[in-house]
């Protein structure tokens, strides 16, 4: 069995380079594969994940030259965003059995509670500054695991959920409490709340499925300027991945290139006493299992 590898693009002197990360050394993906022409993004191994994943395979057993001769220190990498253009990014709130615990929310949910986060203005690579918006407060961290959609689901089951899943990436699902905390007569207003420029921190590493036994067993860990906030397992979440997969396939087809954000575990800088919110200068870091470290300066 291929030992595990990590997918991820960096920033090159030439521009963005989709490398594979083996054994603390990357390699371009188009060496490995035997292209000519570099690759730039991991979306379009989406189109035909099975194939490609199988590929790619095939090349890391094969390609240990490749890693010794043409590798870059994976220590020393300049991450960029991993899918430069993905689908829908759906995000479950008030998943994790310790997060409603420490919040003041009056009942579970009845089944995987869902909002949608924009692409084109959220999305931000590990390392990125992220700026603290003008006029908010109360802006929060949130450590959660995401899967990338492989290939189509649409009215799947349980048991098939996972088949659907090419692979999975940290996801920090910042968010600007003011608006959650103010009660607006109507309703939360969720552009205010989630949908900030650089307000979906997401990488720096993509992990094939397979390398993930069990995506409800990973512990889940975040600090801010070192200290730990978030210190958590998978297994708290209410709904799995696979009942989350179930649930949003019923109600639209999902992808290859959509991602599904599945909520964060107890230790948000909102359910702390007494509250705690991010500033300019703040780092964030998060790890989540094998999926590398996604580090977030606030400026």
């Amino acid at each position: 069995m291929t030992s595990l590898y990590r997918l991820a693009v960096i920033r090159t002197v030439d521009g963005p380079l989709a490398v594979a990360e083996h054994g603390g050394r990357m390699a371009p993906l188009h060496v490995l594969l035997g292209e000519v022409a570099p690759r730039i993004d991991l979306g379009p191994l989406l189109a035909d994940w099975p194939t490609t994943s199988a590929r790619i395979d095939a090349a890391i057993d094969a390609g240990g030259g490749v890693f010794a001769q043409a590798g870059i220190e994976a220590a020393s990498a300049d991450f960029a965003l991993p899918f430069a253009s993905p689908g829908a990014l759906m995000c479950i709130g008030a998943n994790y059995h310790d997060h409603i615990a420490e919040m003041p929310m009056p009942m579970t949910p009845e089944y995987p509670y869902a909002f949608v986060k924009p692409t084109h203005n959220t999305l931000s690579a590990s390392g990125d500054g992220v700026e603290a918006p003008k006029g908010v407060e109360m802006m929060d961290w949130e450590a959660e695991l995401a899967a990338v959609i492989g290939t189509a689901a649409k009215h799947v089951g349980e048991d098939d959920a996972l088949t659907h899943v090419a692979g999975y990436i940290n996801f920090n699902d910042l968010s600007a409490r003011d608006w959650v905390a103010s009660r607006p007569p109507i309703g939360v207003d969720w552009v205010r709340h989630k949908a900030h420029d650089g307000f979906a921190p997401i990488g720096p590493y993509f992990v094939p499925a397979r390398f993930i036994a069990d995506p409800q067993d990973l512990p889940v860990r975040l600090t801010v300027n070192g200290a730990v906030k978030q210190d958590s397992n998978t297994a708290q979440m209410i709904y799995g991945l696979k009942a989350i997969i179930r649930h949003l396939s019923s109600i639209m087809t999902l992808q290859p290139g959509d991602i599904i954000a599945t909520g964060t575990p107890a230790g948000v800088g909102h359910g702390r006493k007494p509250p705690e919110y991010l500033k300019p200068g703040d780092e964030i870091r998060m790890e989540i299992g094998p999926l590398g470290e996604l580090v977030t300066p606030i400026v």
